[in-house]
């Protein structure tokens, strides 16, 4: 019976020593990517309990296309990989509005705004001075918006670096 105990005591331990996190209270940085992420996207986290956080991002783009914006929302789970890698996984959503540039070849109705579901599985580096770094992979599907995004299964990849505070 004692046996039993100090193994299911020890058992516990370990598996809340390799599920705890140093996640920052906050971080704020760049996320870099493309293919509908808009380029270059502020980034927020902030940290929900232990092993947990939330990311904001807002993507623009000014390009002779289209002007848009992108504001994205998602909750993340932390898991450990090995001393400061970490790798994450999420799910979320967002909003965005397109203006796209007149064209005589298409047809202007496309503008206005959108609404997408997102996931998100990613790798981060977990320095030893107030800086993270990130690599993520965030698929997007169109719920409602502009023909040109509603009906798409896009792919955004993202390099992103954040100061911890």
């Amino acid at each position: 019976m004692k046996f039993t105990t100090l193994f299911a005591a020890l058992f516990l331990f370990v598996t809340a020593s390799l599920s705890a996190q140093e996640i920052s209270e906050h971080a704020l940085g760049l996320r870099l990517g493309d293919s509908d992420g808009f380029g270059a996207e502020i980034s927020y986290q902030k940290s929900v309990g232990s092993s947990n956080r939330v990311e904001f991002d807002l993507g623009w783009r000014d390009s002779r296309e289209f002007d848009a914006f992108k504001l994205t929302g998602v909750y993340q789970w932390v898991r450990p990989l090995d001393g400061n890698f970490n790798w994450y996984y999420g799910v979320g959503g967002g909003l965005g509005s397109v203006d796209f540039e007149p064209n005589p070849n298409f047809d202007d109705d496309n503008d206005g705004l959108f609404v997408f579901a997102a996931g998100d599985i990613g790798i981060e580096y977990n320095f030893d001075i107030p800086l993270l770094i990130s690599l993520d992979f965030r698929p997007e599907i169109g719920l409602v918006g502009y023909d040109g995004f509603d009906n798409d299964f896009d792919f955004d990849i993202a390099l992103g670096i954040r100061y911890q505070f």
